[in-house]
């Protein structure tokens, strides 16, 4: 808010519906984001294609997130946020259309895609009410839409199974057209301009380069099986991945307006949020996959459990419950833990599900308690990162550290999801469309790897950045970030956009902290 509220300024009072118009819109972009986990199997059969090609109508959501949430985040900073929220709404309507419509897998992939663009709304959101309303209103708001994600997901994964289950797949993509519409709508009504916002050019070469070396890793990761690990059109993906990815740093560290501000890896609480965000999504996006998998498998299989696609998504409830209830808990526990305790913790948590997901998958019950403990373990983790970060940077770069680790993690996610697919594709007998059970195993435990990582991660990472850090110079601590998280109540990194927070200055040698409470946007 740049210390300026819009209402002083002679702006028009915001729509009375402000809030729960925004609050609905967060609801309708978490619920058609669900669309994807609980069909997988369904595209496949309906499309007649393998599990692990269908696994990327889950896939290209996270992916194109990972593009389009800076480029957005970059708009919408500007004068242009409600063209913004409007335009991504549209894109979302038109893209459950196009999945909607029976015109084969390719154009449902393209569907998804443009569904991706919705996931970029929620911080929108955020700094929408953040600039509308007065801080006393507008903190109880933000909080309420860091949350409305996670709810909205653990709704839209039973409802959207359901309506797949009786009505078909194309129905249950109509059902995202038509609450896409009314989000559309509600936006278009409530959603205010933003004022007093300076234009800033937007990195569109960044972009490209960026979205090319995203797509030539997960394209070799998933097709690695069939081309061949050593084969040169593997590597020469791989190669050409690589370069893209160069060309985005180099690009990202000259531009004067760039679209990731990559500096602020700099800083130990950014560089630990950033690295345990992209182990934690994909240790997150493995069990959410292989269970929505597993469940639909066949009884005749031998280990599968037969289950509609309903039960799928309702098994994935308990995922998204446990995840609210843990960052509850866990907004108490960093009042009297270090922040990185608290994501070993989490990340300790994530391993147990894993472990119990990988040798106890036999029944129900087995799978509803190891997704409860995983959304336990991703709660956590995701409650600490925005404090790590919003603790840690200063004030005008905070959108952009948020904006960073969003993208990071969207591109552990779409890891996740690839992974689970490459893993399930390799043990899949020739002739079989079915993996055998050690698939699902071995996925499991690559899933716990990844949570052992994060916690190495979260343990080490600070205190070797501590010793090769020069004993005269002092950075900021994560104290303030944990407290900002208590206070405000953010369950995710999409909410520490534009949040209240205490600074600590950066002071050579005495370590002598100041604070100063200030508004941020």
């Amino acid at each position: 808010m740049n210390g300026v509220n819009p209402r002083d300024a002679g702006a028009p009072a915001p729509h009375r519906l402000l809030v729960p118009g925004l609050i609905f819109v967060a609801m309708v972009v978490a619920v058609v984001g669900s669309l994807g986990a609980p069909l997988i199997p369904t595209i496949a059969e309906a499309d007649h294609i393998s599990a692990g090609d269908a696994q990327w109508a889950l896939t290209i959501v996270f992916l194109v997130a990972a593009v389009a949430t800076p480029l957005a985040g970059r708009l919408g900073d500007g004068p242009h946020r409600r063209r913004v929220i409007v335009g991504s709404l549209a894109c979302v309507t038109a893209g459950a259309v196009l999945a909607a419509l029976p015109l084969g897998f390719t154009f449902l992939l393209v569907g998804r895609a443009l569904q991706g663009i919705g996931l970029v709304l929620t911080p929108l959101c955020i700094a929408a009410v953040r600039d509308a309303l007065p801080p006393e209103r507008a903190r109880p708001a933000a909080a309420v839409l860091s949350v409305t994600t996670v709810v909205g997901i653990g709704l839209g994964y039973p409802i959207t199974g359901l309506i797949a289950k009786f009505g078909g797949l194309h129905v249950a993509f109509w059902f995202g057209a038509v609450v896409g519409a009314l989000g559309l709508t509600v936006a278009a009504i409530v959603v205010p301009p933003a004022r007093n916002r300076t234009r800033h050019p937007v990195d569109l070469s960044g972009a490209v380069l960026l979205g090319a070396a995203l797509v030539g890793f997960l394209l070799a990761l998933s097709e690695g099986d069939g081309w061949g690990w050593t084969s040169p059109l593997l590597l020469g993906v791989l190669a050409a991945s690589v370069l893209a990815l160069a060309g985005f740093v180099v690009r990202e560290l000259r531009a004067a307006h760039p679209l990731v501000e990559l500096r602020l890896l700099r800083h130990n609480a950014v560089l630990t949020a950033d690295a345990v965000g992209i182990l934690a999504g994909v240790g997150m996006y493995l069990p959410i996959s292989l269970v929505t998998r597993l469940i639909q498998t066949p009884a005749s299989s031998g280990y599968g459990l037969g289950g509609s696609v309903f039960l799928a998504g309702l098994a994935l409830t308990p995922f998204s419950a446990a995840s609210a209830v843990s960052t509850r808990l866990t907004r108490a526990a960093v009042t009297r833990i270090s922040s990185g305790a608290a994501l070993a913790l989490g990340s300790v948590v994530g391993l147990l599900a894993l472990a119990m997901l990988s040798f106890a998958h036999g029944s129900l019950w087995e799978i509803f308690v190891a997704m409860a403990l995983a959304g336990l373990g991703v709660g956590a983790i995701f409650a600490v990162v925005p404090g790590l970060i919003v603790g840690s940077v200063p004030l005008h770069e905070t959108g952009s550290a948020t904006s960073f680790n969003q993208v990071i993690r969207y591109v552990g996610y779409a890891a996740g999801s690839t992974l689970s697919a490459v893993v399930l594709a390799a043990r899949t007998p020739s002739g079989s469309s079915l993996p055998v059970d050690g698939g699902y195993t071995e996925a499991g435990l690559i899933g716990c790897a990844m949570w052992i990582a994060t916690a190495v991660v979260a343990l080490l990472l600070p205190r070797l950045r501590d010793r090769m850090r020069d004993a005269s110079t002092t950075t900021a601590t994560v104290a303030p970030g944990d407290r900002v998280l208590a206070d405000e109540g953010l369950a995710d990194a999409e909410a520490a956009g534009p949040v209240p927070l205490v600074r600590t200055s950066e002071r050579a040698g005495a370590g002598e902290r100041v604070r100063s409470d200030t508004t941020g946007d």
